[in-house]
């Protein structure tokens, strides 16, 4: 690993530590010549799916995408970066799982709902008015109805 600092090829690892939910090594690492100490993360490279677009364009997953329609929703709402961290985990491990080269952007987007309606319902129905393109208050009030009764309990 390059030093940050002094761009020397030759550090040593001093301490390795499982980091997040066990999905990632943190290194403190010292630089053999300049003494200086940094941190790195290890992470698996993984193969996410490509997302089909509703116009049937495609693209790579981006998970700087998502955190930041996650986080506009969330925008002045009671929510810690912690909880939107592990949600982002918590859909990336859904792609991850899928086994899919390809997925529709609809189911990503309803994973992204499910996990929005956990965490915070004005960020929920936020997300749903662009999502699903309420073109009027009447759609507005349909899904507040949906939050306000009790959904049965669905296991997969």
């Amino acid at each position: 690993m390059r030093c940050p600092f002094c761009a020397t090829q030759d550090t040593k690892v001093i301490d390795s530590r499982l980091s997040g939910e066990g999905d990632q090594v943190r290194r403190r690492r010292e630089c053999i010549d300049c003494q200086e100490r940094f941190t790195t993360y290890e992470t698996a490279e993984l193969m996410l799916p490509r997302v089909i677009k509703r116009d049937n364009t495609r693209e790579t997953f981006n998970e700087e995408k998502l955190r930041k329609g996650l986080l506009k929703a969330l925008e002045k709402r009671p929510v810690s970066m912690e909880k939107v961290e592990e949600a982002l985990l918590r859909i990336k491990r859904k792609l991850l799982a899928s086994g899919e080269r390809e997925m529709a952007s609809q189911i990503l987007g309803e994973w992204i709902m499910e996990e929005l309606k956990a965490l915070d319902h004005v960020a929920y129905v936020r997300f749903a008015s662009v999502y699903r393109r309420f073109q009027d208050v009447h759609a507005f009030e349909e899904e507040i109805e949906k939050l306000k009764t009790p959904q049965p309990l669905i296991i997969p």
